[in-house]
């Protein structure tokens, strides 16, 4: 058991999910109003994820979304949960990114990943190939180099990036990201949300291992987990369910925009897809704000987490918007009780 020294910070992974019988542009819009909310509340930052070819995520252009949701909001870090890096040229997000920081001084993030965030047609699609997930960490470096100070004799920068020193985040699911964060000197964010098997080792290896740089002196872990809260039990989990077709969706292959909530969600698995999709859930926090808190408190316990990234797949968007705020409260009586032990 590692624990954090002071209490984690909350933050926000949003994959602009549409409604079913919504519109993408519906679910941006629902985005920036949900940023504008979780800054009163307290929250720390403010993160889009890039998918591709999926009818139920808005947030495929994600510097767009970025730059749409930082213009609606004043405080709040915003940034990418991630950003696909083998399926861009290093030199462009330097570009992209540099161009953010540049209009939203001091408030963008740059969270990398190694996977494609799409499947193998739509790859070829976006005209990259497979085999460049492989180049991630020279990738990365590039990456670095492009939004460091301009160096003697470089012939070639980004426009604007040079100079700009855009915070860069390794994201992951599996030991690789935790040692090349570790390698780099870079905050590390564990997808827990949905890949929840290798978060203990991860973070073990990733603290482990931790090389101090210029970007950041002491190992930061960020840990991703779903919260659906409410007022009761029983109305969040209903409200849980939504999440909970959408991961059985995946496991069948039949992705579609985010579905209503149904009374009973036995009616809509089977006991292989229950078991599948309850294990990618397996740090779902569904409840009210006091179950919410202790199955938070004894997670947070147990990770020694510097930052909590919550992701919420709510249907409702004012249901969505009341978890986030009760979770809030959440935090603040977290805190409390941390600052008591």
């Amino acid at each position: 058991m590692t624990t954090a020294s002071k209490p984690p910070l909350f933050s926000i992974l949003d994959l602009a999910p549409v409604p079913q019988g919504s519109t993408p542009g519906q679910a941006l819009r629902n985005s920036r109003d949900l940023a504008q909310h979780a800054e009163r509340w307290g929250y720390n930052r403010y993160w889009l994820a890039e998918h591709h070819n999926m009818v139920g995520i808005a947030s495929a252009a994600t510097a767009v979304a970025i730059g749409y949701v930082a213009e609606g909001t004043r405080t709040i870090r915003v940034g990418s949960g991630g950003i696909m890096l083998p399926n861009h040229a290093p030199m462009v997000i330097a570009e992209q990114f540099g161009t953010l920081e540049s209009l939203y001084p001091g408030r963008i993030d740059l969270g990398l990943g190694r996977a494609p965030g799409t499947d193998q047609m739509t790859l070829r699609a976006l005209r990259r190939a497979p085999e460049n997930a492989d180049n991630f960490p020279r990738d990365v470096l590039e990456l670095q180099a492009l939004l460091g100070p301009l160096q003697e004799g470089q012939r070639v920068q980004a426009v604007p990036g040079t100079g700009l020193n855009v915070p860069i985040w390794i994201l992951g699911s599996s030991l690789f990201g935790a040692q090349l964060a570790a390698a780099l000197g870079l905050p590390y964010a564990f997808a827990s949300h949905f890949a929840p098997d290798a978060l203990m080792q991860a973070l073990q290896v990733y603290r482990k291992k931790f090389e101090p740089s210029q970007q950041l002196q002491r190992p930061y872990a960020m840990v991703g987990v779903n919260v659906v809260a409410a007022e009761t039990d029983s109305e969040a989990r209903r409200l849980f369910t939504s999440a909970q077709q959408s991961f059985t969706n995946l496991l069948r292959g039949t992705r579609g925009q985010l579905r209503p909530p149904i009374d009973d969600i036995e009616t809509y698995w089977t006991p292989q897809e229950k078991a599948h999709a309850s294990n990618m859930l397996t740090y779902a926090f569904v409840g009210s704000r006091e179950t919410v808190r202790r199955g938070l408190a004894a997670f947070i316990d147990e990770t020694g987490a510097d930052e909590l990234m919550v992701a919420s797949a709510i249907y409702d968007h004012e249901a969505r918007l009341r978890s986030y705020e009760i979770l809030a409260e959440v935090k603040q009586a977290l805190g409390l009780e941390k600052a008591l032990i």
